[in-house]
């Protein structure tokens, strides 16, 4: 089953911000953490949801970034800021991205896009949401576990979406929080995303396949619980190679790395013309891979 609406999971776990982007909030004995960023304009979302459902923000302590992408660090600067001393983690990788001028650049210019799509630029702007050099943490590893009190987190690195990109897992509760390292949820489909290295992502997958899950907890368009969690990851690696053996055929027929990324993204945008990220966005995404597949073809 799939559900979109903010609100309790379960027991200790949480389900915050909009349908199309959100972040977890895991409830330990000791600390409750934040598990990923999502984008900056869900911000007053979050924090509305936390007072109506009641959430004790003085045991929010600690925030896990799962890749640095813009779409999935957007309240971290303000929690970063607001928060008494919170830890915050993410790979290593991940904090070497997040310190370059250039990225955060980025990560600024595109959350503003995305604000400005979504309507919500004019009420994020009371809000201290840029990423600066102020925005530090600690590294996570594969095998590591942040320890929660009754809760612990543990940490595989997922490469393939990004270069940074990690995936948490929660065994007690069997929550998996794989961010776009795993399958997106989109309205009644599985959507694949390997941005930076399409083998490693399909790799990744493959890691993950045999962890006991009753929850999964996707970064965009909610959460998945039942039958479908539990095959979720399977479904997934069916579907990353059923949409790679299409970029690949896009590349074949048009020799071409720029003209297939057009094919797919119009092939994308016509069955699902009002998926959050723009027409441009998606583009550079389906460059990235269409790239690393033909150079793996030829």
């Amino acid at each position: 089953m799939r559900i979109r609406e903010p609100g309790k999971i379960c027991a200790g776990l949480w389900f915050l911000g909009h349908k199309e982007s959100g972040v977890y909030l895991l409830e330990g004995k000791n600390h409750s953490m934040f598990i990923s960023g999502g984008m900056g304009y869900i911000l007053p979302a979050v924090l509305e949801q936390i007072e109506t459902f009641g959430i004790d923000r003085g045991k929010i302590r600690k925030a896990l970034i799962l890749h640095a992408h813009f779409d999935h660090v957007g309240i971290i600067p303000y929690m970063k800021r607001t928060i008494r001393d919170p830890e915050v983690y993410a790979s290593k990788r991940g904090w070497e991205i997040l310190q370059m001028p250039k990225a955060i650049e980025t990560i600024n210019a595109f959350s503003r896009d995305v604000a400005k799509r979504m309507g919500m630029l004019e009420a994020c702007e009371s809000y201290d949401l840029d990423w600066r050099d102020d925005v530090s943490g600690s590294v996570v590893r594969e095998g590591d576990v942040i320890d929660l009190g009754d809760m612990a987190v543990h940490i595989f690195e997922t490469p393939g979406h990004s270069s940074c990109a990690i995936t948490a897992y929660e065994p007690r509760i069997k929550a998996l929080f794989p961010s776009d390292g795993g399958g997106i949820p989109y309205k009644d489909i599985i959507t694949t995303s390997g941005n930076s290295n399409y083998t490693k992502f399909q790799e990744s997958l493959e890691k993950l396949r045999d962890l006991e899950v009753d929850y999964y907890c996707a970064d965009h368009y909610g959460y998945v619980t039942g039958t479908e969690a539990r095959d979720f990851i399977h479904s997934s690696i069916e579907v990353a190679q059923a949409h790679r053996e299409e970029m690949e055929e896009a590349y074949r027929d048009t020799g071409s790395i720029e003209a297939a990324a057009k094919v797919m993204v119009n092939a994308m945008f016509d069955e699902n013309p009002d998926y959050f990220l723009s027409p441009d966005i998606f583009e550079g995404i389906y460059r990235q891979m269409v790239k690393h597949i033909a150079g793996a073809m030829d």
